[in-house]
């Protein structure tokens, strides 16, 4: 039986995601990109994700699935679109979950700096984490490494220490990477004082995780720190289809968001939640650049036409592949059929 037939089986996915999904989900990732890139270094972040919204949530409308939003834009009363339940797709294909983040460094966008991206996954139903949008403290590494070899409760130093003596390596020869925030001076510090290198960025950690899985390429061997419980799932399903490690414990602030989470089924809130925790069925993972960075290129305006770069991969099979896509300009709205 084909790797297609098979995943037909079942009408709710089990079998495994169709591999047509593949181009469809590239699609929309595309969309989202094409659509915020209109408001680069326009310094406005609301204008710029609102845009990045509005394209996603209408090419997810054409998409033969039947979606349910469990990483979003916020809860229903936050968000008007891509909230947390809400039944996206063209109401025909598989039952599966939907996690997105249409514009991922809203910040970095609005100021044309490196690494802002239109991500989303889709899993079989119940394949990932239903994560409220709060703080999740995380370590990550990439593929090839014992599991365990490091943890999120030890040391920062020991941490370095376990991971250089796997590579081979001085604690010397590690970069960590880490959201340039005050929160995280402590860790800064512990990774310097250990001998490692310190890399930061303004926004972005889905992107830092990834970096992880390439430290050849990125020159990145860890992401530690704390980010958003929804990028990390997200990060959380990429590292499902390419490999690695991720360990995330949600880190709310007050009784609110310790609310929240159990309402969302997280019973246990100081769960050290694993890769198969976050992420542990089928995944389909997309991501296209905004602006260019480490990981993609950005969308380019030239000539009348538009280019996007997009990653896609795919955890059934363990395919990656990068698509350079080229459309007509299509206006400011970028929301007109653009398919082949």
């Amino acid at each position: 039986m084909s790797e297609d037939a098979m995943a037909k089986d079942n009408g709710n996915g089990a079998a495994g995601l169709d591999r047509m999904l593949v181009l469809e989900v590239a699609r929309v990732t595309e969309a989202a990109a094409l659509a915020a890139a209109r408001f680069c270094g326009r310094g406005n972040e609301k204008a710029a994700d609102k845009a990045a919204v509005d394209a996603m949530r209408y090419e997810l409308s054409r998409v033969s699935l039947r979606g349910t939003v469990v990483i979003g834009e916020g809860e229903m009363d936050e968000a008007p679109m891509l909230y947390i339940g809400e039944e996206v797709g063209n109401g025909t294909g598989p039952e599966v979950d939907i996690a997105v983040d249409p514009l991922e460094g809203t910040t970095i966008c609005a100021k044309r700096m490196p690494n802002a991206l239109a991500v989303l996954a889709i899993s079989e139903r119940g394949g990932l984490l239903h994560a409220p949008d709060m703080y999740m403290n995380k370590i990550a590494i990439g593929p090839g490494y014992p599991e365990g070899v490091v943890d999120l409760d030890a040391p920062v130093a020991d941490n370095l220490a376990a991971l250089a003596k796997v590579k081979g390596v001085p604690v010397s020869a590690i970069t960590a990477c880490l959201l340039d925030r005050p929160r995280h001076a402590e860790i800064i510090r512990a990774v310097r004082e250990a001998g490692a290198g310190v890399q930061l960025i303004p926004d972005g950690d889905i992107a830092g995780v990834i970096w992880t899985t390439d430290p050849d390429e990125t020159g990145i061997d860890i992401y530690l720190g704390s980010g958003g419980a929804p990028e990390g799932v997200l990060a959380a399903a990429a590292l499902r289809c390419i490999g690695g490690q991720i360990q995330g414990r949600l880190m709310p602030s007050n009784d609110d968001e310790t609310a929240r989470a159990r309402k969302m089924g997280i019973t246990d809130i100081k769960k050290k939640f694993t890769l198969e925790d976050m992420a542990s069925a089928d995944v389909i993972f997309a991501a296209t650049g905004v602006t260019s960075g480490s990981l993609l290129e950005g969308v380019k305006f030239r000539g009348g036409m538009a280019e996007t770069e997009t990653l896609i991969m795919r955890s059934k099979t363990g395919t990656v592949r990068r698509i350079k896509s080229r459309f007509r300009d299509v206006g400011k709205h970028l929301l007109a059929d653009t398919r082949d």
